[in-house]
């Protein structure tokens, strides 16, 4: 039988060495992200293929993008996340030892040979690409005697070694667990980059409360507090222990990078817990910002609770100003009271880069707003009131609304 053709990989041409310069961040993001995609597509066809894709993209991307300006982050996180995707791919393919093998082995050169870092997080993933308990055994052990020696007390031999990750990924996915914690005992600093593996490997043993204990000796100065609070929280819900890890971990844990994201994050951890206690407990925990909670509280329909903290402290006025026009018919009433706080805050001088038609549209949805909630008459009172009050910036709002008012 003839053997099917190999797909041939469109990424691979753009991926050459140093093929694209300082300025070629955003292009080079695109790229990343259409390579895998494209290793993804074939991956779900032939599971071997992909990966074979897979470890070529891993082999290339460090070189291809050695010259790309960095500072912005955005080409980390989108190779970061890229190792993450792959690394699944490579560890769920069907493929023969022999072909594993050598994926190893290639992979380790382009680690050795990553001199940005691009590749830092791979060997986070080792142990799931050897797949046996037994290749990850061998692995394991071509590693650690150079950890050893890399935390040893000899001065001279100390150091960094790239490999130390990958060494306590294979023990893992090999079931060595004794001897990670014993690695780890070695240590010069206790780093979460590596105490992870440690309380992973208490867990898979069962003793839950000494890898809780373990996580949060791990605790310091430099060490990423909410991704511990979030490792600690899952042993806990993972116990039944969900009240414990409400009180303790939930608020830490899952501070994502806006304030709804975060409450959804919460409610939807913890579904026996009321949505207005828990906002009530995030807004507590933040005191001074108690508006930029106003899109939680309008997201579950609170819309007495959204108004007050639209008016305790500065709420984004355009977020109000969408609110007013969105629920101008659904919730009048509300609408109303968003667009009053959005004008207010405006007079305030609150808002980046506001303009005119900012103005212009907080004021023309609250009054669409107010003739269905059957309030014009005492909304445009409130608003004369309200603009005749402004000091800020030249009394900017009342320019803009000086004739309509």
């Amino acid at each position: 039988m003839e053997k099917p053709a190999r797909h041939k990989w469109a990424f691979r041409a753009r991926f050459r060495k140093n093929a694209y310069g300082w300025r070629g961040s955003r292009l080079a993001v695109k790229r990343v992200r259409e390579a895998v995609s494209e290793i993804r597509k074939v991956a779900r066809r032939d599971p071997v293929e992909g990966a074979e894709g897979a470890v070529i993209f891993l082999e290339k991307v460090s070189s291809a993008l050695a010259h790309v300006d960095s500072s912005s982050g955005a080409i980390g996180t989108a190779v970061y996340r890229a190792v993450a995707a792959l690394a699944q791919i490579i560890a769920a393919a069907p493929a023969e030892d022999d072909l594993r093998d050598r994926w190893l082995d290639r992979l380790w050169q382009a680690v050795s040979d990553d001199n940005i870092p691009y590749l830092e997080s791979l060997p986070e993933y080792w142990g799931e690409m050897c797949v046996t308990p037994e290749r990850a055994s061998r692995q394991a052990d071509q590693f650690i005697g150079i950890v050893r020696t890399a935390w040893g007390p000899d001065p001279r031999l100390r150091g960094y070694f790239d490999g130390t990750p990958a060494c306590l990924s294979a023990l893992l996915t090999a079931r060595r667990y004794e001897e990670i914690l014993e690695l780890l005992e070695l240590a010069p600093h206790k780093f979460w980059f590596y105490r992870k593996f440690g309380v992973r490997a208490l867990l898979a043993m069962g003793r839950r409360a000494e890898a809780l204990r373990y996580a949060e000796d791990t605790r310091g100065s430099n060490e990423p507090d909410r991704i511990i609070s979030e490792a600690c929280e899952e042993i806990l819900l993972s116990s039944g222990l969900a009240d414990e890890a409400y009180e303790r971990y939930a608020i830490e844990a899952n501070r994502k990078t806006t304030y709804l994201a975060t409450f959804r994050a919460v409610v939807r951890k913890y579904p026996d817990r009321e949505p207005l206690d828990i906002l009530k407990d995030l807004v507590a925990s933040t005191p001074g910002d108690e508006g930029k909670w106003f899109a939680s509280a309008r997201s579950m329909g609170f819309y007495d609770k959204a108004i007050e903290l639209a008016n305790l402290t500065p709420c984004d006025p355009r977020t109000l100003t969408r609110a007013t026009r969105d629920m101008a018919e659904s919730e009048p009433r509300f609408a109303v009271e968003a667009g009053i706080a959005a004008l207010r805050w405006l007079v305030g001088g609150y808002g980046y880069d506001i303009t005119g038609l900012d103005v212009l549209e907080a004021y023309d949805h609250t009054m669409k707003a107010a003739g269905n909630a059957g309030s014009a008459d005492e909304t445009i009172e409130r608003i004369r009131t309200l603009v005749a009050s402004e000091v800020y910036d030249e009394r900017f709002v009342n320019k803009v609304l000086g004739r309509l008012l």
